[in-house]
């Protein structure tokens, strides 16, 4: 395929169906959840940005919806941590063998401890980077969670309740 990455190479080894979603990436975009979620016309609480944060000495893989916020505090309270706070950009690429804006929960070079938001249960399939810029995979949540050894939990709040 000609979209493989580390993150559809994972989950091809874990028998897990997905379906590769490759759009056209801006150059000027900003928010590469939020466009990804325009130009595949899907709701943005069913497309989850990938943040790494480092809980206490820790670092985590959080996953959220682009229509909403990560919640530090309550990331750190769904794994028993103190302090949250977002990892540096530079560490998250070394550490996930992906670019920023394209960091995928899937297939990453050091595995990590993953939560995911537990709004992801309310849909059938959600969107996650393919480990690229301008790529996304659909897959069910519960197929998400298996191939990163994810739990559920609230760790988000919606961007309106702030």
């Amino acid at each position: 395929m000609a979209l493989g990455t580390p993150a559809t190479v994972s989950l091809d080894a874990h028998g897990i169906p997905f379906t590769p979603h490759p759009y056209e990436h801006s150059s000027t975009a900003a928010e590469f959840g939020r466009e990804a979620a325009t130009e595949l016309g899907i709701d943005p609480q069913r497309v989850f940005k990938t943040l790494m944060v480092a809980v206490d000495d820790e670092l985590v893989v959080a996953v959220v919806p682009v229509s909403g916020k990560l919640d530090l505090k309550a990331l750190a309270s769904a794994i028993n941590g103190k302090k949250a706070v977002l990892a540096d950009p530079q560490i998250a690429q070394r550490r996930t063998g992906y670019i920023v804006g394209g960091i995928s929960p899937l297939g990453q070079k050091t595995a990590h401890r993953t939560v995911i938001d537990e709004t992801a249960e309310l849909f059938d399939t959600v969107f996650v980077s393919g480990g690229k810029r301008g790529f996304d995979i659909e897959l069910a949540p519960s197929d998400l969670a298996r191939a990163t050894d994810a739990t559920f939990a609230a760790i988000a709040r919606d961007n309106l309740h702030q």
